[in-house]
């Protein structure tokens, strides 16, 4: 997913695309993440001003992570607002004055959006997936999914410095 800098700086209308871009290469190693599908976007480079364009739109997938408290797989649908603003030329060591912080500078003429749109998706990616709001998660002693039932497992927790009162009263 490549746009010509050049082009769209000169251009009257937008460039569009409609692609899937595959993220799971972004996402190797993440074990809370089993599969993901490839990701769509829907974006459009505009000619902002001179030697400065913007990349705006919409990326959305889906991808099926594990519950933080129980392991259950859980299918989360995402859709990612995008918006990148790219300016020919090298980046200056001090920004100018008023400049925009969030600029990414280009000296290719081909500029391939495919890295920003992974950068995006991971930096959207949520950190804890639940497959309820009122999960349960798992017993800490036999490991049994507390959302299937109960287990007979004393879990009671007992501050170590008042454990030998534990038995006073017996």
């Amino acid at each position: 997913m490549k746009f010509h800098f050049r082009k769209i700086a000169n251009a009257d209308g937008p460039l569009r695309f409609h692609e899937h871009v595959d993220v799971s290469g972004a996402v190797k190693g993440r074990k809370d993440i089993l599969a993901v599908s490839p990701l769509l976007a829907d974006l459009d480079a505009l000619p902002a001003a001179a030697d400065l364009v913007t990349v705006e739109g919409k990326l959305s997938g889906d991808a099926d992570m594990l519950c933080a408290r129980c392991l259950t797989p859980v299918k989360k649908h995402m859709d990612i607002p995008f918006a990148e603003k790219f300016k020919w030329g090298k980046e200056p060591a001090e920004p100018e004055e008023g400049e925009d912080e969030d600029l990414i500078y280009v000296t290719d003429e081909a500029v391939e959006l495919a890295p920003y749109v992974q950068e995006s998706y991971l930096l959207h990616l949520p950190i804890t997936v639940l497959c309820a709001p009122d999960c349960k998660g798992l017993c800490p002693t036999c490991g049994r999914n507390l959302n299937e039932g109960a287990c007979s497992c004393d879990n009671t927790v007992i501050d170590p410095r008042l454990a030998g009162l534990k038995d006073f009263f017996k």
